[in-house]
């Protein structure tokens, strides 16, 4: 088919949306599989999801476009389809996606239903103006419950019955007359392939022999092998080495039309020289660029480590690497007191922060210690200045903050109506504002809470799954700053602060959970030769104190009787020795205890 014409009108671009763990990957396996883009002998489970984490977790980290040839009717047909993650983290790689395609697959599972980031991607989808194709998957469960679920489609999402397809992705039933709703309901793209070459970046990869590798998705005009193209936003030119599709592996081509999908190229050597959003034009006749894209939002950051400090050059090189591939993170040189040098990163959520450490650990081979996570924080001066605050060290002086501003997420929680009570005390615990309560069926609801960002990242999905026996889901997003009545709380451990034990917390929770970390710490910190003291303070007050306590050796063990003297004056020698080696000696804090600061705080509530 690929020397045939294509004709326009024969082109389909969608992506596949779903709540994490709904079947995307497996349904993409079927879709490969029935139109003959992969071989028999060369198909594998979650076969898009080639990065070895995806396929230990099974979840997907990262979009990838493939193209698939179906012939329907006698006609050839290209659907270009983009494979996208469910985890509220990579919300980002939906959007993107999104804006390359005309349509959506919104997929639901048979049993589970409309989940929270069901309902954020539709109306994601719905913004875009795409067409939407409704599909529940798995159908042959036992506990399947299709009639329910289509229900819950049409009240959530305003989704018509009638249009809704069923399909078991897993064994492939359906999937036939998936494709040819795929062909008839979403449109073709529009875009003049004679008009000037306009060329939307969705993607990149970087591959150690090619350079880097841009996605793209064509708008207006042809491109060719051998042009000269320009990218607008980085104002570079380049030569087209080598354009194509993806199919699912790269399949070369000499001309690219528009509504195609596929990759140039341009022995680029860097991918900081590809921005994602950018558009590609030709040198000679310039088209406007493309609105683009907004940038990531960086939501959570911590400090990473090596626990062996000569081990700083492997781990900036390991991050470097990373970020070559994954832009969304971002990171930053530190200096610790205690921790001594490592770096301070950025990431979108706490998923993808965990997965960025397994990386480094998996990959590098780098033993990290790694900070308790925070968020964001916003400050006004007494002189009017705005600062942003990544880590609590940077916090000024009480009497230097007009304003102290937290971040706001708007969540939306989907559990069976029998769990509203525990959810809604979850909520309220966590200075949640409530703002809606809807029935998406007779069993279901969708509570709308706004809560701070820092009450929401770190353990709130474990919480609501024990308060729903896992049957709750929830899906956020930023709607501001604003202001709060915030403290920094410092811990010190005998008598100095260790700021990489610092955090950011409501004055009124600061005294109880100031005596929680201290008692907490106590336990995680092992005992040294001598007395250590451990604090939690506000500025120069200390509202809470716990000591961990010496290692005693009997010193008097070789005394037999004999005079009370003997025995005193070693005591003092004891004691006295103690305090020199308190002076000068170092306490080793492990791991455990920075990731207490965190747990205490939520555990003791």
């Amino acid at each position: 088919m690929s020397k045939l014409k294509l004709k326009q009108e024969n082109i389909r671009n969608f992506c596949i949306i779903a709540h994490i763990d709904h079947g995307k990957s497996t349904l993409a396996d079927r879709l490969l599989e029935q139109t003959g883009t992969v071989s028999e002998r060369e198909m594998k489970e979650q076969l898009l999801d080639d990065m070895a984490l995806e396929r230990a977790r099974g979840i997907t980290i990262k979009a990838r476009a493939v193209v698939l040839d179906y012939v329907r009717d006698g006609e050839a047909y290209q659907l270009n389809l983009i494979d996208t993650p469910g985890h509220v983290d990579f919300h980002y790689e939906v959007s993107r996606s999104l804006a390359c395609c005309e349509g959506a697959m919104l997929l639901v599972d048979a049993f589970q239903g409309v989940e929270a980031q069901t309902v954020a991607n539709a109306y994601a989808a719905l913004e875009n103006d795409l067409t939407i194709v409704p599909v529940i998957n798995k159908i042959d469960l036992a506990h399947a419950r299709p009639d329910e679920v289509t229900e819950e489609m049409e009240q959530s999402l305003g989704v018509d019955p009638a249009d809704v397809l069923r399909v078991s992705a897993k064994s492939g039933i359906g999937v036939d007359a998936l494709l040819d709703a795929l062909v008839e309901r979403i449109p073709p793209p529009d875009g003049d392939p004679q008009a000037p070459l306009q060329a939307m970046v969705f993607d990149s990869n970087y591959d150690e022999f090619r350079g880097a590798i841009t996605y793209v998705r064509l708008m207006n005009g042809t491109i060719r092998k051998g042009q000269k193209i320009r990218f607008l936003r980085a104002g570079t030119n380049h030569e087209v080495i080598e354009l194509g599709q993806f199919a699912p592996q790269r399949r070369s081509c000499d001309t690219l039309q528009a509504g195609q999908v596929g990759y140039v190229i341009c022995n680029i050597k860097s991918l900081d020289m590809v921005n994602i959003g950018d558009t590609i034009s030709t040198v000679e006749d310039a088209a406007k660029p493309l609105p683009g894209y907004q940038p990531p939002q960086r939501m959570v950051y911590c400090g990473l480590f090596p626990s062996d400090g000569q081990d700083f050059t492997e781990l900036r090189d390991a991050l470097t690497k990373l970020h070559i591939n994954d832009p969304s993170f971002e990171f930053e040189p530190e200096t610790s007191d205690a921790l001594g040098f490592g770096f301070r990163c950025g990431f979108l959520g706490l998923l993808h922060m965990e997965i960025i450490q397994q990386r480094l650990e998996q990959e590098s081979d780098i033993d990290l210690v790694q900070t308790a996570p925070n968020v964001t924080y916003e400050i006004v001066t007494k002189r009017g200045e705005t600062l942003y605050i990544h880590k609590p060290q940077d916090v000024p002086d009480h009497g230097e903050i007009e304003e102290f501003r937290q971040p706001i997420v708007r969540v939306n929680l989907i559990q069976p109506t029998e769990f509203i009570g525990p959810v809604m005390k979850l909520c309220q615990e966590r200075r949640g504002i409530q703002l809606a309560t809807e029935y998406l069926s007779p069993t279901r609801t969708m509570l709308t809470y706004d809560l701070p960002l820092g009450e929401v990242i770190y353990d709130m999905h474990d919480k609501l799954k024990s308060a729903t026996r896992g049957y709750g889901t929830m899906d956020y997003e930023v709607t501001g700053y604003f202001p709060a009545d915030l403290v920094r709380l410092d811990i010190l451990v005998n008598g100095k602060r260790v700021d990489a034990l610092s955090f950011i917390c409501n004055r009124q929770d600061a005294d109880r959970r100031g005596r929680a970390v201290a008692k907490r710490l106590k336990q995680e910190i092992s005992r040294h030769m001598f007395e250590v003291a451990v604090q939690a303070a506000i500025g120069t007050r200390v509202i809470a104190r716990e000591t961990v306590p010496a290692m005693r050796k009997n010193v008097t063990a070789k005394c037999y009787g004999g005079d009370i003297s003997r025995k005193r004056k070693l005591w003092a020698k004891q004691k006295e020795g103690k305090k020199r080696m308190k002076s000068i000696g170092q306490v080793d804090i492990p791991q455990k205890a920075f990731m207490a600061v965190l747990d205490t705080g939520e555990a003791s509530k």
